[in-house]
């Protein structure tokens, strides 16, 4: 948001609000699309130990249901963590999760590439801006390199019938104890991802600037636990947040599709927040002034060719939700 506002200035104060209306939103969804991925994952563990015990042809059956209602219990013990200052420990558990079940997901990849022999189908310090830059690089050469690895091995391992997911759709089914780790993996990612993405929606921190005479809003209540420090309890603070698992727990019961989600998500944030902003904020930072060349051709036509993209995504994927919910 302060991006669009700087670079569009007093004409785009309604993208601004816009753009932040649709990051909340973007959010709002993978909070959403974690619960959904944590309820698989524990279903997957089951399912690894069901198959290596009764075969792979085993009517190896949970529900998620459940399994959605734990986890949503988890994060609002998890919410009580005031802000992303005090989670700085569940941020580096998270990202070493990432990397390990990232890591087996591709090395199982290639090892069922290698066990086939053949492919099946192809389908002081620095300033601030440029720590931010260079992380931002990493962060998305690092991601576009496993999805990338990810998304080929597993169409050569699997061709056709690649599942949306390698370890929770069941691309695999031994070693068993690794896919079961795998997913525990996931699930322990998700829990700390869970927070760092809501963290941004909690309006705590807002509305104790605007209206500091509160006393809900306000007011904390030191509470006793045994063994631990005391802890400091806002009820404002616990009941937005208890409010907001619960609103997301309830949505991911609700329409538990992950493929579908997914795409619905990915489409939300494609065209609007990577493409319309980004291009232009390069419009007005580089004065490129309209009906030109550059402003016709790689500009605006780009622009609409990945619009048309996420049109065309976005539909299909609500479709996809609508025919999995009325089947």
């Amino acid at each position: 948001m302060d991006a669009v506002r700087v670079n569009l200035g007093k004409e785009g104060e309604r993208r601004t609000w816009l753009a932040g209306f649709l990051q909340f939103l973007v959010l709002y969804g993978t909070s959403c699309a974690y619960v959904l991925t944590t309820a698989n994952s524990l279903r997957a563990i089951l399912k690894a130990n069901c198959y290596h015990k009764e075969g792979h042809q085993a009517p190896c059956s949970y529900g998620a249901n459940l399994y959605m209602v734990l986890f949503g219990l988890v994060e609002i013990v998890m919410s009580f963590i005031p802000d992303l200052h005090d989670m700085l420990w569940v941020s580096v558990v998270a990202a070493i999760m990432s990397f390990t079940y990232s890591f087996i997901g591709l090395g199982l990849g290639i090892a069922k590439v290698i066990e086939n022999r053949r492919i099946d189908t192809l389908r002081s310090h620095p300033p601030e801006n440029r720590i931010m830059k260079k992380a931002f690089m990493v962060a998305i050469i690092m991601k576009t390199f496993f999805y990338l690895c990810c998304g080929c091995f597993g169409y050569a391992a699997f061709g056709n019938d690649t599942p949306g997911n390698l370890l929770i759709g069941f691309g695999f089914y031994e070693p068993y104890w690794l896919v079961a780790f795998a997913n525990v993996c996931i699930i322990l990612h998700l829990v700390g991802g869970y927070q760092i993405y809501s963290q941004p929606i909690s309006v705590d921190r807002w509305c104790s600037r605007k209206i500091p005479n509160n006393r809900f809003v306000n007011k904390s209540y030191k509470v006793k636990l045994p063994l631990l420090s005391n802890f400091e309890l806002n009820v404002f603070r616990f009941c937005f947040r208890t409010t907001y698992v619960i609103s997301t727990t309830g949505i991911a019961i609700l329409f538990p599709y992950f493929n579908q989600v997914l795409g619905v998500l990915g489409a939300i944030n494609f065209w609007p927040l990577a493409i319309y902003f980004p291009v232009e904020m390069y419009l007005q930072q580089k004065k490129i002034g309209g009906w030109t060349r550059k402003w016709i051709v790689l500009i605006r036509m780009f622009s609409f060719v990945c619009f048309a993209v996420t049109v065309v995504g976005l539909v299909g994927s609500i479709q996809g939700i609508i025919s999995e919910k009325l089947s």
